[in-house]
């Protein structure tokens, strides 16, 4: 049967093929921890088939790997709303930090994401802060000739 290959989705599909064979588990042993029949998966290997977001989501857990990425590849979700997804998931995922630091992050991180965005809007894109320190260092004065006489 040839492949009708819908959109993006062949790459979708060879991305799952790749991440099953790579967790050793049959087409099988995949679909029944998703919870999914073994030809419906075996139609969306072959990019027969669109899965849904749950659908999606329900392969990316059985299969141990982040459903972002499955979206992204399967054009639900762009790139750059995955890697602002990937980015809150890091910080809720820490173990190091308290929930209200977790919080605090996140509100600082939207600001940031929400003030870079208006800046781009209006076209005026600031220059990124210096790494460190107050600014520039004053130019020193020029030191004084070794014929003058020091002055009192």
């Amino acid at each position: 049967m040839a492949s009708l290959n819908v959109g993006n989705l062949g790459n979708l599909g060879d991305y799952l093929r790749e991440q099953r064979r790579t967790a050793q588990l049959s087409l099988r042993q995949l679909a029944e921890a998703a919870g999914v029949s073994n030809p419906y998966l075996s139609q969306i290997e072959r990019g027969l088939r669109k899965p849904s977001a749950e659908v999606l989501q329900q392969v990316a857990k059985a299969l141990r790997i982040s459903a972002e990425t499955l979206y992204v590849r399967a054009g639900i979700l762009d790139e750059k709303e995955r890697e602002e997804l990937e980015t809150r998931a890091v910080i809720l995922a820490d173990p190091s930090i308290n929930e209200r630091q977790k919080q605090v992050l996140l509100q600082i991180y939207d600001s940031f994401r929400k003030e870079n965005a208006a800046e781009v809007a209006s076209g005026a894109v600031s220059e990124p802060a210096p790494e460190s320190g107050p600014g520039p260092v004053p130019a020193a004065a020029p030191a004084p000739d070794a014929d003058e006489p020091p002055s009192s």
